[in-house]
């Protein structure tokens, strides 16, 4: 695949990087001729000094040509012109990074359909759904996650008292945001059908958008209790707004806290439902008044490495159930493992590493990719990317004489996720998340992406 890079900072080289080792045909642009010097002695891609958001030097780069356009400067405005010129000049897929959510706002014009950009990242907001994933849902399958946490999975016992025990899953409301992807009884893995029956102490494997399967959870455990969940975070940055984004819903309480005042000032004035607290989370003086102890959650996600560690170890020792810490610069690379091990910090996250993952994952041209297996080995959950001359194309799911055994649980169209019903169409470029029994595999995919 033949990639243009704009911008060499974190990102940007970070991206360089990846996918040139993986065999890609990388050039990258970037402004500064010693970054641009260091940088070609490192890695295998064609190193370019010069502007991104020049339209003469694209062309001279033929960007025409291009599989893949990614803007990766800090400057929004520079990506979304860099990204507008290399759509007009011709390149197949165009992606910026944003930082600003006013790029986001489609409520009067869409900014992306405006510029003809086929994609908007933030790294930062990325990095939040990894750590959101373990603080909205402790129980979810370790399955990766489907358009940026979009999609996510849980596992659930059918309890008694249910009202789902002994009715056919045609007969559920269970509206059309959810999919049950398979059923485990006894020592049988079922791939159901409108047909199946749920019994009593089911263990069902749930598809459907985090919210949506938390307020659900009372259908399948009527016991199930909505418990409060403390969450404290350090610093008021990109990553820590998107996280309160994420954790809106009211059985999240939230205290952040800032050095900054103008920054508190701004979140109290942003987001009016958190606690806002002035002050300095690398003392322990502070951390001991706040009772970070009592803390389900405490996270560091400052842009600072250093006080993102030095206070996370701080919060482990005075008791906190869950420490997660953000990773920004490549010098800690190497420690990463060593950090969750040795300091009992249960989640570390880069949003460099967040985000080349996430593009890895949406510049693939695989058409299958596997991402687990169900229990006992008995199938796999699988990732199919639908080409222009599959057999399904333009066909609506209901059409699909998907054989027995077999489940399509999610679709990606346009990077954006959901749980297909009957309805849906499928058109090239969609991604289909699937369920299938080993012995099924081979028909599914034949009916779904040809031979």
């Amino acid at each position: 695949m033949k990639i243009v890079i704009v911008g060499a900072g974190e990102v940007g080289h970070n991206l360089t990087a990846t996918l040139s080792k993986e065999g890609h045909n990388v050039t990258l642009i970037e402004q500064s001729q010693e970054r641009c010097n260091k940088i070609d002695e490192e890695h295998n891609a064609r190193i370019v000094a010069g502007n991104g958001s020049s339209v003469s030097q694209l062309a001279q780069l033929d960007v025409a040509e291009c599989d893949a356009f990614l803007a990766m400067t800090s400057n929004d405005h520079t990506n979304v012109i860099s990204c507008s010129l290399a759509k007009g000049l011709g390149a197949k897929s165009t992606i910026a990074r944003i930082h600003d959510v006013t790029f986001s706002d489609a409520s009067i014009l869409s900014y992306q359909a405006h510029f003809g950009i086929d994609l908007f990242v933030n790294p930062e907001a990325i990095c939040a759904v990894e750590l959101a994933k373990a603080i909205r849902n402790p129980s979810r399958v370790a399955i990766e996650d489907f358009a940026k946490g979009q999609i996510e999975v849980q596992k659930l016992s059918l309890a008694k008292g249910s009202k789902f025990i002994n009715k056919k899953l045609s007969e559920l409301n269970m509206g059309d945001e959810l999919r049950i992807g398979s059923i485990e009884r006894a020592h049988e893995l079922i791939v159901p059908n409108g047909e199946t029956t749920l019994l009593e102490n089911d263990k069902l494997t749930v598809f459907g958008h985090p919210e949506t399967l938390f307020n659900n959870r009372e259908k399948f455990d009527p016991k199930q209790k909505i418990e409060i969940t403390r969450v404290v975070l350090f610093g008021g940055s990109e990553t820590t707004i998107s996280l309160i984004r994420m954790l809106s819903n009211p059985r999240f309480k939230i205290r952040v806290i800032e050095k900054d005042p103008d920054n508190c000032e701004q979140l109290a004035d942003q987001f009016p439902h958190i606690a806002v607290i002035h002050g300095d989370a690398t003392s322990l003086r502070l951390l001991e008044e706040e009772q970070i102890g009592s803390a389900d959650y405490f996270v560091a996600c400052t842009k600072d490495d250093e006080e993102n560690i030095l206070t996370c170890i701080q919060a482990s020792k005075l008791g906190a159930k869950h420490v997660q810490l953000v990773i920004n610069k490549g010098d800690y690379d190497k420690l990463l493992h060593t950090l969750k091990e040795d300091l009992n910090i249960e989640v570390v996250v880069s949003p460099r590493f967040a985000m080349t993952e996430y593009m890895r994952r949406s510049l693939s041209t695989e058409l299958v990719n596997e991402l687990a297996d169900l229990p006992n080995n008995e199938g796999s959950v699988l990732e199919v990317l639908v080409t222009h001359d599959a057999p399904c194309i333009k066909k609506q799911i209901k059409d699909i004489a998907l054989p027995k055994g077999t489940l399509i649980v999610a679709i990606l169209h346009k990077f954006k996720a959901k749980v297909p019903v009957a309805d849906d169409t499928i058109i090239a470029g969609d991604r289909l998340i699937i369920i299938t029994k080993s012995d099924a595999r081979k028909s599914v995919l034949k009916r779904l992406i040809g031979s």
